[in-house]
């Protein structure tokens, strides 16, 4: 499931540049990700650089976009252009 900023967000501008797809970006009020880009990091890394160095702990996953770990991998193929021709 992709990940979302809650109002708790400090706008510390940590999280931006840690995402390897350009998913977050500031908001009207604070930070947002775009569930259509988010991959919770998978494919890049173990885990969500964006939680990682959160320092509020304001980045739980998103329940409006429930996807599974296969589905977060295939969006991460997608974004990267590398679609298997499997």
């Amino acid at each position: 499931m992709a990940l979302f900023i809650t109002d708790e967000c400090i706008n510390c501008d940590v999280c931006e540049p840690e995402c390897p797809n350009g998913a977050i970006s500031q908001g009207e009020e604070y930070y947002v990700i775009d569930p259509k880009l988010c991959t919770e990091c998978v494919g890049h890394f173990d885990t969500p650089q964006c939680v990682a160095v959160c320092p509020v702990n304001c980045i739980p996953a998103d329940p409006k976009h429930p996807e599974t770990k296969e589905a977060l991998y295939r969006k991460y193929l997608s974004l990267t252009g590398r679609n298997s021709a499997a």
